[in-house]
């Protein structure tokens, strides 16, 4: 008997909350402790490397660090360590590397090669064990237990948990607004009905348009990958700014955006991103606070009254998870197993 598409991924999405409510009971005590070890040496600026779903998450981390610490961040180029063989002065650079697996050679390399130009190194992953965490100064375990559906789902929420928990500690904070999530994930979780709903009208979709602005624009390149890998629609994923700077031209009445809204200066800022997709007559659906769906055509309400703009791409990301889920079944697609992907993918 075959087994039934997606039964891997759906159940690993239903697992986020517990594996955030295990963060935040197991894990934080030792993110703490990861992080005034780190604030104590007072780095000057942070490089965040990483690949796929991991680089989305290393983003958000940009954001945070940017904006409640005001330290300067950059994406690494690892090539430029890897092929180039380019070896620059990290003292007292601070390099986060996340990986779910931590075995890809070229993070591991480029990691070595940092703590060896004297970086201070610190490994994200959900493997303690793994080649990463042995050459990394200091190591998070993001704690979400084994992940074998090849698209990432609970490992992305719970290293965006993590490097939340990790900047709080950086700038002395206890981490305590994180403790609603567990709940409001179960919430939303909870309303399957909805996104299945939404689905319908990409099922046909020969390309979509993802969009959003500060917190939010992370969660709008996952939501992206997490369509192309499962169900091979082209998915762009554009900051509201970029859009409007020429690619906005390609937006028409029949061509699906949807939009990720959160609720403060981020999903302000995309207020006349909106206003001209509605102008042009955009397929648009919004995910976001309840005030900002009832202005778009379709879209799905989050809660997030009392839950600040930093936190809220936990919550923006998972019905996005399902959307993508949805979409891939509809067409008759297995999500558990996209064509042409590896659990591990190695690059050099």
């Amino acid at each position: 008997m075959s087994q039934q598409p997606g039964r891997i991924m759906a159940g690993e999405m239903a697992e986020q909350p517990a594996v955030l409510r295990r963060i935040l009971q197991e894990g934080a005590p030792r993110i703490r402790e990861v992080a005034a070890a780190i604030a104590a040496r007072s780095p000057r600026f942070v490089l965040l490397t990483a690949r796929g779903t991991s680089d989305n998450a290393a983003l958000y981390a940009k954001y945070l660090l940017e904006i409640q610490l005001g330290l300067p961040c950059g994406l690494t180029s690892m090539s430029t360590t890897t092929a180039y063989g380019a070896r620059p002065d990290l003292t007292d650079v601070l390099v986060i590397t996340v990986s779910q697996s931590g075995g890809s050679p070229d993070l591991v390399a480029s990691t070595k090669a940092a703590r060896e130009a004297g970086a201070i190194t610190l490994a994200v992953t959900n493997n303690p064990d793994s080649p990463l965490a042995a050459v990394s100064e200091f190591h998070i375990d993001i704690l979400a237990g084994p992940e074998k559906a090849l698209p990432a789902t609970k490992t992305y929420t719970a290293s965006l948990l993590a490097l939340y928990l990790f900047v709080e500690g950086l700038r002395g904070g206890d981490g305590a607004a994180a403790k609603v999530l567990p709940d409001l994930a179960t919430q939303v979780l909870s309303r399957q009905d909805e996104v299945r709903q939404l689905a319908s009208r990409y099922r046909f979709a020969e390309r979509m348009v993802i969009t959003s602005r500060g917190y939010g624009y992370p969660t709008a390149k996952e939501a992206a990958l997490k369509l192309m890998e499962t169900s091979y629609i082209p998915a762009l994923a554009y900051s509201g700014a970029d859009l409007l700077h020429g690619p906005l031209a390609m937006v028409d009445n029949i061509s699906p955006v949807i939009a990720v809204v959160t609720d403060g200066k981020g999903g302000q800022a995309l207020q006349p991103v909106l206003d001209r997709l509605r102008g042009r007559g955009a397929d648009l659906v919004v995910v976001g606070p309840s005030s900002q769906v009832e202005a778009a055509s379709a879209g799905f309400a989050l809660p997030t009254d009392g839950v600040p703009e930093d936190l809220q791409p936990i919550l923006e990301i998972l019905p996005l998870q399902r959307l993508a889920y949805e979409v891939t079944i509809a067409r008759g697609q297995d999500p558990d197993a996209p064509r042409a992907l590896a659990k591990v993918t190695e690059t050099s």
